[in-house]
């Protein structure tokens, strides 16, 4: 009788167990966007300069180079300005996005050398746009957290002129 009252215990125990693990919510699960790498998540990143070429050309839409370090605090400043900033957010929809943690392999992409944090705009035609600068003259292509409004207006400068041009 004594096993009866214990494997019943035992039984209501793990039945309440059960119960109370399941509230019915299901367990969220997210997206990891390892491209990304923390410059936005939500946004859909490509993994080469050349899947970038193809994609900004075939889709008509410019491509944003962002070139960082991971062990750069300037690049780590900036890219939290960036993921931060929902207008580059949601503007960002409209390019072909890649970040890079090693030099560009495109002679064309060290325009005024090589340093870090540097964006560049290359429209579908694949001509790099050196005339969309940042406000830097010794790094023309670097970018502040406090120029997140400038790369914004940038933006919409490498969008504007795509359409205007081609």
């Amino acid at each position: 009788m004594a096993k009866c009252y214990l494997s019943a215990l035992v039984l209501l125990v793990l039945a309440s167990h059960g119960l109370a693990k399941d509230n019915g919510k299901k367990p969220e699960v997210k997206k990891v966007q390892t491209l990304s790498r923390g410059w936005g998540d939500s946004l859909e990143w490509v993994q080469t300069y050349e899947e970038g070429l193809f994609k900004s050309k075939n889709s008509n839409k410019p491509l944003m180079v962002i070139n960082h370090r991971d062990d750069c605090p300037h690049s780590q400043a900036l890219k939290k300005a960036f993921a931060e900033h929902k207008g580059i957010q949601k503007l960002a929809e409209k390019f072909i996005l890649l970040n890079i943690v090693h030099d560009p392999t495109d002679k064309n992409l060290f325009l005024d050398g090589l340093y870090v944090p540097k964006i560049n705009f290359v429209d579908p035609s694949m001509v790099v746009r050196a005339d969309i600068p940042g406000k830097y003259s010794n790094h023309r292509y670097t970018y502040e957290p406090t120029d997140c409004d400038l790369l914004f207006e940038n933006m919409k400068k490498a969008l504007k002129l795509l359409k205007t041009e081609l």
